[in-house]
């Protein structure tokens, strides 16, 4: 190895008499190879890489502003969702406070209706007393009726001859014609 790198070495040696050659010095050869190489780069790359950066700039920028746009869009359903919910909220209260109210009315209701029937019942039930009441006394009325019909009629039966029983016939005839004759 050491007799390629002498070979090197005496070739940067050579008199640069107007012809081509190559120089060995690495420090002095780098920067200047390398601000070639840059300068090239620079200049043929400048546009490209400028095409890329803004490519990439205005996908980073259209990223940003379609987010920007889906999170003012969620940010819209959002706030419909809230209106909503308040909406259903106000619904929900409102039914039940109607379903309340129509819950309160059927009781009352009912309670009105049971305490009318309990009325009609009782009405009815005072009124079957009285009648069964006014049943029972003319059926007791009538006992003493006939039982009074029957102690008379065993008493004239008993006390009537034929003629007491003819003179009191006689007077009831006449007592009946002068009714008639009132009447005519």
């Amino acid at each position: 190895m050491k007799n390629v790198t002498d070979s090197f070495v005496s070739l940067g040696r050579w008199p640069s008499a107007g012809s081509f050659g190559f120089n060995t010095d690495i420090l002095a050869t780098n920067p200047i190879n390398l601000s070639v190489v840059l300068g090239v780069l620079i200049f043929f790359g400048k546009g490209v890489l400028n095409d890329l950066l803004d490519n990439r700039k205005q996908r980073i920028l259209n990223t940003i502003r379609n987010s920007e746009e889906l999170r003012a869009g969620a940010v819209e359903q959002l706030e419909k969702a809230h209106a909503r919910l308040r909406k259903v909220k106000t619904d929900v209260d409102q039914f039940r406070v109607n379903e309340y109210s129509e819950a309160e009315r059927k009781r009352s209701n009912l309670i009105t209706s049971a305490y009318r029937q309990l009325e009609q019942s009782e009405n009815s039930k005072n009124e079957s007393i009285r009648f069964e009441q006014q049943r029972a006394v003319n059926q007791v009325r009538q006992r003493v009726c006939q039982q009074a019909l029957q102690g008379a009629l065993e008493i004239l039966n008993s006390s009537l001859n034929k003629e007491l029983h003819l003179r009191t016939i006689s007077a009831n005839i006449g007592l009946f014609g002068s009714m008639k004759e009132r009447t005519s």
